[in-house]
This record gives C-alpha cells, sequence and structure tokens, in this order.
C-alpha cells in the first residue's frame, strides 16, 4: 500500500485492512510473556512465577526503547511522505536506527554491569532472587532481539507490510512457545530455559522482518543526507509516549509487587502475575487497534486532511470499546477462568484472585480508550497531550493511588489503584480530544 492509497482509499476499509494483521501481530508479541508465564507457573511453580513477574520491568523496558524510536521514527516519517517529502522521510528513518542502536549498546552495558543490583532494586527477595538469576541474564544479553523486534514491526507496518509483520512476529511466537515446553519439561532448563525461549523466539522476528529490505516493496532506505538534530530530538519527543507505556507497565509492576508483598506476601505477587500477564494481552490488543490506525492518521495530518483523521480516531474507540468489553466481561463472569489458566491455584491464591480480578478487569475499557487517544496525539504531533495521558495514567495517578487506597480499603485498595488511574485519565483525555478536534473544525 503506497502514500496515496493512505489519502485516496475509503478510510474503514484502510483501517480494517491494517486492523487483524496489526492485531495479530501485538498479540503473538504477548505471547512471548505469557508462555513464559504459563510455563513457569505450571512447570516451576508459584515462586517462580513471581520472580518472573518481579524480573517484566526489564523486558518491558527494552521492548519499549524499541517502541520509542520505532514508533517516533515512523510517526515523523508517515507525516513527510504524505507531504510528499520522500528523502526527509528516509532521513527520519535512518535517525531514528542510529538512535536505536545507541541506546542498545549503552543498555547492555550498564545491565551487564549491574545484573544483581536491579533485579534487588526490582523487588528480588531471598525467596525469589536464585530465580530472577536465572532468568535475567539470558533477556539482558538478548536484548538486542527484543530492541529490534518492536523496532522493525512499526516501519515494515508503516511501509505498507502489514502482513510481513504479522508473520514475523506469528513465526517467533509459535518458536518460543514450543522452545518454552522443550527446555522447561524434558530439557528441565527452569528459567534460563524460558528466557532463552525468548530470546530465539524474538530474533527470528527481527530475521523475518528484516526480509521487507530485500523485497520488491520496500521504500525504506538508509541516507545521512538530511539528518538534522532536530530530527532526533522530534523521534524521541514523539516516541517517547510508546516507549513510557512499555515502561509504566513496567513501574505498575514494581508498585503493585512492592505493596502486595507488604500487604499479603509472594502470594499476593503470584496473583498480580495473573492480573499483569492478562493486562499484557488486552494491551497488546490496544496497541493493534492503534497500530492500524497510525499510518492513516500520520499520513493524512502530514496531507492536511482533518475529516479523514476524525474519521479514523472514532473507528479506532470504537473498536477498543468492543475488543476490551471482552475481558471486562469473562472477568467479571468467571474470574477463576485466568487463574486456572497461568496457576495450580490452592484455596489462599483463589480466594484473594477471584475479587482482584473483577475489580482490576473494570480498568481495561478506560485503558483502550486512553491508549486511543495517545496514538491520535502522537499522529497529530500533539506530544504534550499524549505524554500527559501516558504520565496520569502511567506514573503519576496509578501510584498515587496504589499507595493512597490502600490504607482506607486494604489489599482491596491496590485492585482499584488501576481503574481508579485509567478513569480520572479518561475524562482529561476526552477534555483534550475535543479541543483538539474542536479547532481542528474551526480551521477547516
Amino acid at each position: 500500500m503506497n502514500t496515496q492509497d493512505f489519502l485516496q482509499k475509503p478510510v474503514r476499509k484502510i483501517f480494517f485492512h491494517y486492523l487483524l494483521p496489526s492485531i495479530f501481530g501485538t498479540m503473538v508479541t504477548s505471547i512471548y510473556v505469557l508462555a513464559d508465564t504459563i510455563m513457569i507457573g505450571k512447570g516451576i511453580g508459584t515462586v517462580a512465577m513471581a520472580a518472573l513477574n518481579i524480573a517484566l520491568p526489564v523486558y518491558n523496558i527494552f521492548f519499549g526503547l524499541g517502541l520509542l524510536f520505532g514508533v517516533g521514527g515512523s510517526v515523523l516519517m508517515s507525516i513527510f511522505r504524505g507531504k510528499g517529502e520522500k528523502q526527509r522521510a528516509d532521513a527520519c528513518f535512518t535517525a531514528s536506527f542510529l538512535l536505536t542502536l545507541a541506546f542498545l549498546a549503552v543498555s547492555m552495558i550498564v545491565c551487564t554491569l549491574y545484573m544483581k543490583e536491579i533485579a534487588w532494586l526490582l523487588g528480588g527477595t531471598v525467596e525469589t532472587m536464585p530465580y530472577i538469576m536465572g532468568y535475567l541474564p539470558y533477556i539482558v544479553w538478548g536484548m538486542g532481539a527484543f530492541f529490534f523486534s518492536s523496532y522493525l514491526q512499526t516501519f515494515v507496518r508503516n511501509d505498507g507490510s502489514p502482513k510481513l509483520a504479522m508473520n514475523g512476529v506469528i513465526a517467533g511466537g509459535i518458536t518460543n512457545i514450543v522452545l518454552d515446553y522443550v527446555f522447561i519439561f524434558p530439557m528441565k532448563m527452569g528459567m534460563g530455559g524460558a528466557a532463552l525461549a525468548t530470546v530465539i523466539g524474538s530474533t527470528l522476528t527481527v530475521v523475518i522482518l528484516a526480509t521487507h529490505f530485500f523485497s520488491k516493496n520496500n521504500q525504506l532506505h538508509f541516507t545521512l543526507k538530511g539528518i538534522r538534530l532536530s530530527d532526533l530530538r522530534d523521534i524521541t519527543v514523539n516516541g517517547f509516549s510508546s516507549f513510557f507505556i512499555e515502561a509504566a507497565s513496567g513501574l505498575t509492576i514494581f508498585v503493585f509487587n512492592l505493596q502486595l508483598l507488604k500487604y499479603v506476601g509472594n502470594t499476593g505477587v503470584s496473583v498480580f502475575g495473573v492480573i499483569s500477564n492478562t493486562a499484557i494481552v488486552v494491551t497488546c490488543l490496544c496497541k493493534g487497534i492503534n497500530q492500524a490506525a497510525q499510518p492513516i492518521l500520520s499520513t493524512n495530518f502530514g496531507a492536511g486532511k482533518t475529516g479523514r483523521i476524525h474519521e479514523v480516531l472514532a473507528l479506532a474507540v470504537k473498536t477498543s470499546l468492543i475488543i476490551c468489553a471482552i475481558p471486562v466481561v469473562l472477568g467479571l463472569i468467571v474470574p477463576d477462568l485466568f487463574t486456572y489458566i497461568f496457576l495450580n491455584p490452592d484455596a489462599g491464591i483463589l480466594a484473594l484472585s477471584a475479587p482482584a480480578i473483577r475489580i482490576y478487569f473494570t480498568g481495561f475499557l478506560m485503558m483502550g480508550i486512553n491508549m486511543v487517544f495517545i496514538c491520535y496525539f502522537q499522529a497529530v504531533f500533539k506530544n504534550g497531550h499524549s505524554l500527559l495521558i501516558c504520565l496520569l495514567r502511567g506514573c503519576v495517578l496509578v501510584i498515587l493511588f496504589a499507595y493512597l487506597l490502600p490504607a482506607f480499603f486494604d489489599v482491596t485498595g491496590i485492585w482499584l489503584a488501576f481503574p481508579a488511574a485509567e478513569l480520572v485519565t479518561m475524562l482529561i483525555g476526552i477534555r483534550l480530544t475535543m479541543q483538539t478536534v474542536k479547532r481542528d473544525r474551526k480551521k477547516n
């Protein structure tokens, strides 16, 4: 699909052409974490699953840094293509690639030197540290696969090849599942086996995505001509919201783990492992919706086609509400279903998990809308608005409520923190979106 297709074809047709490949791609990305969680919970035990949940923020950071430069660069690339400035588009692609390499090198050095300190900082305990240190080294040494998996997915998709992006992620996800089983059960490799399976799966995804550069549909070209310092700044600023979605997920896991250790111990962390891994799936569904919308939004923004932008926004919000309603309904009706997927639970875990799932899952509806707002503001280059929504939902409000509400509602307050933060953020996001849409209509 070329630039003119984004500008001329019916919006609904383009959106749904991109939607299924995008959702399949992001959903399979979640399988990397889910496969580890299920195999570890069933094959190694509850404490090992708690250890995995403690180590997960590291994975979120690596994947998020790839998105930082992938989304930041691809949005700018699409905008310049919409304006007909091909060389500037290629310069943005090249600049984002160089930034990814630089941050990968720095992250590798820091994480290798301070790996054990990072594990303790994330909430490692005497009981969980052996499991964490069995898992974390492989994730750190294989971080390049996570960086470039998320980075290349965004550019390949924006370059008109959503099916290749989907196929690459699916192949990696299936490989990860198979190797998880082989390494954990027959080969008894424990936490290290689960981590190694994840790295191998992600590496295969990167290899498949890289074949796009040799296809006849490739419009991505490296060039040092036309790269400006302002491009590096704009890529970083514009992509920061996407990075923060991943980082905030890790931050939420970190804060909740600390609070749950304080109120109910490792059992609470294991229960939150069930919730947070389900949340990863829902978040990936929302990312799929956003990734379907983003290239259409950015290209039409570059061409100044406001009406098409608003049409995509409305489609994305409606789709998000429909999709996010499914886990909410299931969580309210059959909460134990999710616990049994990940664990072999005892009576104590079931007693804690059922009310926790019912409360926490209600926040998914608001989360889906908030993530559409973030995508919309990124695509139309209102970085302040997208960053504000990210900070509110992923940092300021969720931490505030996670520490404030338990003082009144005990452990129930911890589960309430997520839906409360998403609700307040959604109300602010609605206000900002209405103001932006109103101003756009006045201009036209």
